[in-house]
């Protein structure tokens, strides 16, 4: 007799690992997103000053002979060899410096903080110096290992002696402590470390070039996006893409990496697709949710489009793929990481000679995307018609099958009416006539400068418009979660991790925080507590 039930620890595990690679995406973007103003910054250093930017200029490029030109009063330079064996003296410009030692610096300390506070991000930075001049190439990923791993072991050093130092000696033991563990993780990470990585990362960069060498750059949209709609890309993107971008730039001035996973053409597509030919909801919100999306640079707006439909993934993946290989054809590229993706900051971080090509990978991503997508949606037109498809059912029901990889009949039969669905153990909505007051409602999502954004501006403005201004509604990511909140809310796909982050907090999920019923369940919860009535 055959039975089901060994299923049911396999979607565990599946639900179980996604959610690990989640918090693992999640972690490389807290490192990364806080100092994306000063990849930003150096992008546009670089788009101006190097040899082929918009303004050369060899002081601040880097690519000026001092020799020749007298030297820049206070400007640093370096002994440079020529090919025919003479050496001269060259600036150094901002572009190198700021690749080489402050992007790293940067990371390594935003890690070491998550890992264990500001100490630990001195202790981070101390250590990650040492596999930076270990090696040739710019180390990103190196200060994504060495920054939280020297926070760590600073923390494990903390614990030793924690609530054991005598009255008066802790500023001598924690300074010491720190600067014996920095300086001794900064040697060996110079000498251990760097060669590691410095082979990890050519060899990631062999193997693009590898897929660039035969003709299969494209095919990289068949997991980036996926990963996109399933909140996983953070480990691609920060992880991958942009430190081998970062390393194309020093050594070709622009990379097409930058734009595999900010192209906003896919998603554009997707919407057009959804407001001309959707029905309910879906249709009245795609026009917004372009603007939000192709302007302002928050892509996850047309996540729960595509979940609504899971076979929009081949749209998805088509448009990137023809985005990718436009750039390809066209040899373009961006000097630095466009964030968020909106279409200005694309056009901000374009190298001066690949304007033609990045907007064509748009404009062509948008088009075949929403070609593949308008077929699709009118295919299925007609059953949605007759269903009278409610958005956020069609969206939960699209995501949890979607995630389990299968469609499901009792999925299907699944009937929310229209009540949000509430996570775990929160409760059903109803409140106790003792009601708790609510005073801080954190919307949550992956990096805390996306969805919840949205999410939190949208609640916000319904509690004014009900007069509970006195509720403090603010967004921030997954992972730096507490339990100081009276309330969180977040995506369905993150809830698990903020249930982790805030155990004690009660939570709640949301498919499209565009529109939700949940924000009217919430404010009307608000008013029921402060009134001392029982919310229905």
């Amino acid at each position: 007799m055959t039975t089901t039930a060994p299923a049911a620890p396999s979607l565990a595990r599946g639900r179980t690992a996604q959610v690990r690679l989640q918090r693992f995406g999640a972690f490389l973007t807290g490192m990364i997103m806080p100092n994306l103003p000063a990849f930003l910054a150096w992008g546009l250093i670089t788009a101006l000053f190097i040899s082929v930017g918009w303004l050369p200029n060899g002081v601040l490029g880097g690519f000026g002979n001092a020799d020749v030109a007298g030297a820049w009063q206070g400007a640093a330079t370096q002994l440079v060899e020529a090919d025919d064996g003479t050496t001269f003296q060259q600036y150094l410009g901002l572009v190198g410096p700021m690749v080489t030692y402050l992007l790293p610096l940067l990371i390594a300390n935003a890690g070491g903080r998550i890992v264990h506070g500001e100490r630990g991000g001195v202790v981070a930075t101390i250590a990650t110096l040492g596999i930076i001049v270990g090696s040739t190439v710019p180390m990103f990923l190196g200060a994504m290992i060495v920054g939280p791993l020297a926070a760590w072991v600073m923390k494990l050093v903390d614990g030793l002696w924690e609530g054991k130092i005598r009255p008066g000696f802790e500023m001598l033991v924690n300074m010491f402590s720190a600067a014996i563990v920095g300086g001794a993780l900064s040697v060996a990470a110079f000498f251990g470390i760097a060669p590691v990585v410095t082979q990890i990362s050519t060899w990631l960069g062999s193997v693009v070039g590898w897929l660039a060498d035969n003709h299969l750059l494209p095919a990289m949209a068949l997991v980036v996006e996926p990963a996109k709609v399933l909140f996983l890309n953070n480990a691609i993107g920060n992880g991958v893409l942009v430190p081998l971008g970062a390393q194309q730039v020093v050594a070709d001035g622009k990379s097409l990496l930058y734009l595999v996973e900010a192209n906003p053409g896919p998603g554009l597509g997707i919407l057009l697709a959804y407001a001309l030919l959707g029905v309910g909801v879906a249709r009245s919100t795609a026009p917004g949710a372009i603007a939000v999306q192709f302007l302002g640079g928050i892509h996850e707006v047309y996540f729960p489009f595509v979940l609504m439909k899971p076979m929009l993934i081949v749209a998805a993946i088509a448009g990137g793929a023809t985005g990718i290989a436009t750039n390809v054809v066209f040899g373009s590229g961006l000097v630095g990481p466009a964030a968020p993706g909106s279409i200005f900051a694309v056009y901000a971080q374009t190298a001066r000679d690949s304007y033609l090509g990045v907007t064509l990978s748009v404009l062509l991503s948008a088009t075949v995307s929403f070609l593949v997508a308008a077929v699709i949606l009118r295919a299925t037109r007609k059953r949605d018609l007759a269903a009278g498809e409610s958005g956020d059912l069609a969206a939960a029901v699209a995501q949890t099958e979607a995630n389990k990889g299968r469609s499901s009949a009792a999925l299907g039969a699944l009937v929310p009416g229209g009540a949000p669905a509430v996570d775990g153990a929160a409760g059903s909505g109803e409140q106790d006539a003792d009601v708790a007051p609510v005073r801080l409602i954190v919307f949550a999502c992956d990096a805390g400068m996306g969805s919840s954004v949205m999410g939190a501006a949208v609640l916000r403005d319904k509690l004014r418009r009900a007069g509970a201004d006195e509720v403090t509604v603010v967004n921030k990511a997954v992972a730096t979660l507490d339990d100081s909140a009276d309330l969180v809310i977040s995506q369905r796909e993150l809830t698990a991790r903020a249930r982790l982050q805030a155990p004690s907090t009660r939570h709640l999920s949301v498919d499209n925080f565009m529109s939700s019923p949940v924000y009217d369940q919430v404010v009307a919860e608000v008013l029921a507590a402060r009134d001392g009535t029982v919310a229905r």
